[in-house]
């Protein structure tokens, strides 16, 4: 729930005047700064030397991007059609898997590959009220669920080394920076920092948290099912709020899309493992 209240909550600050990238950046910085405490009070270390580097090159990747990416699919097309574009990201952890990391490319990652195209299919054609499903729109959802699919190379080397907090004090403020030549500041008001406040606090940090209690008392692949209710709980309260609706074609698409991150949860690690606080 904390993580589908992210569409709603960027598109409320960009409502208020300030800019998708702006709101990308509040939330690195925020965010960030609450990770940074949280590794201060824990004693967590920090990664150096070459780990360092690594993590600051998926800060770029992984925030910088991702952040942005995201925001700018809201402002194009809506929190709904953003959360649900966000769930390919599995289907491209499965590429990757094997085009690079030659993991083994069977039956059940093909049916979800295709799924996922014929869901966007789906979603393209279908459109809905509210909702705009324009080639910016599905380009910059697209772009922000293949960089979320980043996390699983970044994890699988370094979610079982470094306390995830100690990553994400690290790779949130160098995110930040990456945002900071690209962002247009607005005089903004309290109503505006109340959001950007709400994303960094609970779709980011306190996201993170719960479900990481969630994987110590749960199954890892109950855990990653439960979580798919993220794209459900955004698309209802975007309807509650924004009056966006997705045809019933389009419904049938974000079926399909989520249907297959279903598919493949239980071969996605870097969510197991912690790393889906960044979502």
């Amino acid at each position: 729930m904390l993580w589908g209240l992210l569409g709603i909550l960027g598109k409320s600050a960009q409502a208020a005047g300030v800019g998708p990238l702006e709101v990308a950046f509040w939330r690195a910085v925020l965010g960030g700064a609450l990770f940074a405490l949280h590794a201060a009070v824990t004693r967590a270390a920090l990664p150096r030397g070459r780990d360092l580097w690594i993590t600051a090159g998926f800060g770029v990747l992984g925030v910088s991007v991702f952040y942005g990416t995201y925001q700018l699919a809201v402002r194009a097309g809506g929190a709904s059609l953003a959360s649900v574009l966000l769930y390919t990201a599995p289907a491209f952890v499965a590429l990757m898997g094997w085009a690079f990391l030659r993991e083994r490319l069977g039956l059940r990652e093909v049916v979800a590959v295709v799924g996922t195209l014929l869901g966007i299919a789906l979603i393209s054609l279908g459109g809905g009220q509210g909702v705009q499903v324009t080639p910016a729109a599905l380009a910059f959802g697209l772009c922000a669920g293949f960089t979320y699919s980043l996390y699983y190379l970044y994890g699988k080397a370094f979610f079982g080394r470094y306390a995830p907090a100690a990553l994400y004090a690290v790779a949130l403020p160098v995110g930040a920076l990456g945002l900071l030549p690209l962002t247009d500041f607005a005089p903004k008001p309290p109503g505006a920092w109340l959001s950007l406040g709400a994303i960094a606090l609970f779709s980011t940090y306190l996201a993170y948290l719960a479900y990481s209690a969630g994987l110590r008392r749960l199954e890892a692949t109950r855990a990653s099912v439960i979580a798919s209710l993220e794209p459900v709980v955004a698309a209802l309260l975007a309807a509650l709020l924004f009056a966006e609706r997705l045809s019933p074609l389009a419904l049938g698409g974000a079926a399909l899309v989520v249907g297959a991150a279903l598919l493949l949860s239980g071969a996605w690690p870097v969510r197991r493992r912690g790393a889906a606080g960044v979502s």
